[in-house]
């Protein structure tokens, strides 16, 4: 990220052609934060990703799917197939509403690390199979105690002894996905840098996932204590049920989609904040970056202790974000198919 940061504002330099350019830090750290359709390298140079649009509204020589890379655009210097890149961001010329299924930054990240874990639990997988009742080597041994702690920490312990085998491979699977998101968003190049998990789109999916599992697996016991709460009075039961309702399809998968963004969200802004320090100190009067090499060393021996710093709690953040979604999602589901005291 850091890296990222000092080519973009490399970008903010005077040329002749274009004359000084102010230092914006707010754009700066939106410009990171947010989706985009290609990965930014150093400079002008980005690592492209496939554009796909359709527009049914569209003239006709441009209206169905389009489909092209977005190095089309030379990083919004040039307009295709009446198609305006602006900072990751594509509009239409015409102003026509449009389909976008292209390949972002946040769904190639995805991707990859869908890809990736496949791989390797494949290969655990295969490792286990292959060596029945043998201590567990190399990469099986690095994510067996994870395996295992999830498994009689997270799923067992929340959803129960007769339950937890049903649903430990969700719970599993939602842990190790958002691990892999928040610790490829910790990486500054390609193909890090995603802010995969600080996206709210993203995060709204996890939680629906999470609510639609919940209310499909709940029984009997569960639906009558949202609608019918034994042992308390008919008028209560006029205020109690529809907050029930509300935790249950609104509540609950509200806070752990607003826990996931607002957390790694806060952690990249202030971050970015820091390091935007250095090009605000080597600013000038006017505001232009790269006007004083002292106050930017000046900056960057303030920032940079903070931003290492920072990096080391934003790895504990992705840890413990990853936790608390898997053992969340792990209580609700418990609740759902608990069986009924006597």
């Amino acid at each position: 990220m850091f890296f990222s940061i000092i080519s973009l504002a490399g970008d903010d330099k005077p040329t002749h052609t274009e004359g000084k350019k102010k230092f914006n830090i707010s754009e700066m750290i939106f410009n990171h934060i947010l989706d985009s359709h290609d990965f930014h390298l150093w400079g002008n140079k980005a690592i492209p990703l496939p554009c796909i649009f359709y527009c049914g509204d569209c003239e006709d020589e441009q209206k169905g799917l389009s489909m092209f890379m977005s190095s089309k655009f030379d990083h919004g210097h040039v307009d295709y197939k009446g198609f305006h890149y602006d900072h990751g961001k594509v509009t239409r010329l015409d102003g026509k509403k449009y389909w976008d299924f292209s390949i972002t930054k946040n769904v190639f990240m995805m991707l990859f690390v869908c890809t990736l874990l496949f791989f390797i639990f494949t290969r655990i997988a295969g490792r286990y199979k292959k060596n029945k009742g043998v201590a567990p080597k190399g990469i099986q041994s690095f994510f067996e105690p994870l395996i295992i702690f999830i498994r009689d920490d997270i799923a067992k312990e929340n959803i129960g002894e007769k339950h937890y085998m049903k649903y430990f491979p969700y719970i599993m699977a939602i842990f190790f996905f958002i691990l892999g998101l928040n610790l490829f968003g910790l990486i500054p190049f390609f193909p890090g840098s995603a802010n995969v998990t600080g996206n709210i789109s993203v995060t709204l999916v996890l939680a629906l996932l999470t609510a639609i599992i919940t209310n499909v697996s709940g029984n009997k016991h569960y639906w009558s204590h949202l609608f019918n709460m034994p042992g308390v009075p008919g008028f209560v039961k006029l205020i109690l049920t529809p907050i029930e309702l509300l935790g249950a399809f609104i509540i609950k998968p509200g806070s752990l989609m607003i826990r996931l963004f607002a957390n790694i969200t806060a952690g990249h802004i202030i971050i970015l904040s820091l390091v935007g320090l250095i090009f605000l100190f080597s600013s000038s009067a006017e505001g232009y970056a790269g006007e004083s090499f002292g106050g930017g060393a000046a900056g960057a021996a303030m920032a940079v202790p903070f931003v290492l710093f920072m990096n080391a709690i934003e790895l504990l953040v992705a840890f413990l974000q990853a936790y608390i979604f898997a053992m969340l999602s792990a209580l609700y589901i418990g609740q759902a198919v608990e069986e009924p005291h006597h």
